[in-house]
């Protein structure tokens, strides 16, 4: 593990593994280096690349200074991009994607950029979502950590109420989500209140690849080709059997041949 310090002072907790061109990849809400798709995916990469992980402000080994703003994620991902030697192709799942949309709309040197399944679904499903950030906000001020996860995966994500039973009876794993629970708003922050923001994202002059997954919820194929057409020239795959959750190895050679 090495680390980057961000321009407010902020300390980015990051690995590096492969080797060829740089590659960053971007996690999306509750994942980090040890928990999520990375460290199945960043194996796969870094045969093709030299592939960067890191922790998001907030989560694992990286730090968390107050207050939050998306700006201060763009400059972290700046700080990693000046690690990778001054220029970096970018990838990011779910928020994390989103993320990696903003950093490119304000003009990091990011080479190649792709997005699998940004979560706007506000414009996919033609209504104002609820204020996500708010009441996050209110349910861990209350002291409800396990509150805000089953917020996030009931009420956001659409999730069965039998599916959050499930992974509250998984102590290991609900204890790792309810450690960086606290970042949850910064997600819906990044969000934009889930509506894809058109305007900023025709700024984007990076060849840019945005997917959805075929058996994907369709409000998450819909952002995804809303994303696809805000951005100048983006190209738009769906990934026959995907959902959300996208296989590693379904999603590295799709990765692969857009990057390289």
């Amino acid at each position: 593990m090495d680390k980057v310090t961000s321009k407010d002072g902020t300390s980015i907790a990051y690995e590096k593994t492969g080797s060829g061109p740089a590659l960053i990849l971007v996690d999306g809400a509750l994942c980090y280096r040890a928990f999520g798709p990375m460290p199945k995916l960043s194996p796969l990469l870094a045969r093709h690349f030299t592939v960067f992980t890191y922790d998001r402000r907030g989560r694992g080994d990286s730090g968390d200074t107050q207050p939050y703003a998306r700006e201060r994620e763009i400059e972290d991902l700046a700080a990693l991009i000046e690690a990778a030697g001054g220029s970096a192709a970018v990838a990011g799942l779910s928020s994390g994607a989103a993320l990696a949309l903003e950093a490119a709309a304000s003009g990091l040197n990011i080479t190649k950029l792709t997005a699998y399944e940004p979560p706007y679904v506000s414009a996919a499903s033609g209504r104002l979502e609820a204020d996500h950030e708010a009441n996050l906000k209110r349910l861990l001020s209350e002291g409800g950590r396990g509150d805000a996860v089953q917020y996030f995966m009931r009420d956001m994500m659409g999730a069965p109420g039998f599916v959050v039973l499930l992974m509250r009876l998984m102590p290991g794993s609900w204890r790792q989500l309810q450690a960086v629970a606290h970042t949850l708003p910064y997600d819906a922050n990044v969000m934009r209140g889930y509506s894809v923001p058109t305007e900023r994202f025709s700024s984007i002059r990076v060849p840019t690849l945005v997917m959805n997954g075929g058996k994907t919820d369709p409000r998450l194929k819909q952002a995804a080709e809303g994303v696809a057409k805000a951005v100048p020239n983006a190209q738009h795959r769906t990934l026959a059997g995907q959902t959300h959750n996208v296989s590693p190895k379904v999603l590295t050679p799709a990765l692969v041949e857009f990057l390289t």
